[in-house]
C-alpha cells in the first residue's frame, strides 16, 4: 500500500514539472481509473469515453482512502459534479467528462472547477461623486456548501430514478412468476382429475368381472348347473319323498 502511494505521488510531481497543472482531484482520479490493478472496481468504458465504478462499496472502503483521505462515496460524486462530469447510465456508476478520456490526460488541465459566484459588472461612476465600496463577496465556505447542496441533489435524483427502473423490473418478473405458477396449477388440477377418472374404470372393470367369475358358466346366455348344485337338489328330493 505504501508503494502504491508513492508512486502514486511521484505521478503527480511528474505532471507539475511538465508544466501541465490540473487539479489534483482530476490528477487522482485520472491515476486510479489508469491503473490496472483496480480495473475490478474502476476502470474505464469500452470506447475509453468515460469511466466506471463497477463496485462502489469495495471503491469507497479500500481506494478512496489511499488518496482522497476519505471514504466517502456520495462526496466523491459531488466533487465529480463540481468538474462537470454526468452520471450518463442509469444501470451503473458511469461518468463523462469531454476532457476526461483515455490516452488524453494533458486534456485535464483544461477541466475547471465550476464557480458558484460570477462578477457581475459595476457601472461606471462619476469622479465627482463617492464610489461605494462593493459588497464583500460571499464566503468560501458558504459557496462550497452551495455546490455540495446542488451536487448532493443530483446524484440523489439519479440514485432515486436508478430505484424507480429496478422496482419496476421486479414488478415485471413478479407477474411473470405469478402467471407460471397459475398455469402450473392448472395443469397439476387437470392431472389429477384424468388421474381420478382412469382409476373408476378401472375399478368398475374389477367388479364386472368378478360378478362374471361368480355367476358360473353360461351357454347361449342360460346359467348351467354344476354338478354340485344337481346332488343338493337330488337330496332334498329325497328327503322330500321320505315323509
Amino acid at each position: 500500500m505504501e508503494s502504491d502511494q508513492s508512486e502514486k505521488g511521484l505521478l503527480v510531481e511528474e505532471y507539475v514539472r511538465k508544466g501541465l497543472p490540473p487539479p489534483p482531484f482530476l490528477m487522482k482520479t485520472y491515476m486510479l481509473v489508469e491503473d490496472p490493478a483496480t480495473d475490478e472496481v474502476i476502470s474505464w468504458n469500452e470506447c475509453g469515453t468515460a469511466f466506471v465504478v463497477w463496485q462502489p462499496a469495495e471503491f469507497s472502503r479500500d481506494l478512496l482512502p489511499t488518496l482522497f483521505k476519505h471514504s466517502n462515496f456520495s462526496s466523491f460524486v459531488r466533487q465529480l459534479n463540481t468538474y462537470g462530469f454526468r452520471k450518463i447510465a442509469t444501470n451503473r456508476w458511469e461518468f463523462s467528462n469531454d476532457m476526461f478520456r483515455k490516452g488524453e490526460r494533458d486534456q485535464l488541465c483544461e477541466i475547471r472547477r465550476r464557480k458558484a459566484w460570477s462578477n457581475k459588472s459595476q457601472p461606471k461612476v462619476q469622479v465627482n461623486q463617492a464610489a461605494s465600496p462593493p459588497p464583500p463577496p460571499p464566503p468560501k465556505d458558504q459557496s462550497s456548501e452551495n455546490e455540495d447542496q446542488r451536487s448532493s441533489s443530483t446524484s440523489s435524483s439519479s440514485e432515486f430514478t436508478t430505484l424507480i427502473d429496478e422496482n419496476k423490473k421486479l414488478k415485471q418478473e413478479n407477474g411473470i412468476l405469478n402467471s407460471e405458477l397459475a398455469i402450473m396449477k392448472k395443469k397439476c388440477k387437470e392431472l389429477l382429475d384424468l388421474v381420478a377418472i382412469y382409476g373408476g374404470k378401472c375399478g368398475k372393470k374389477e367388479e364386472q368381472k368378478e360378478e362374471e367369475n361368480n355367476e358360473g358358466p353360461k351357454l347361449f346366455g342360460v346359467r348351467l348347473e354344476v354338478e354340485g348344485e344337481i346332488e343338493k337338489k337330488r337330496k332334498r328330493v329325497e328327503i322330500r319323498g321320505g315323509c
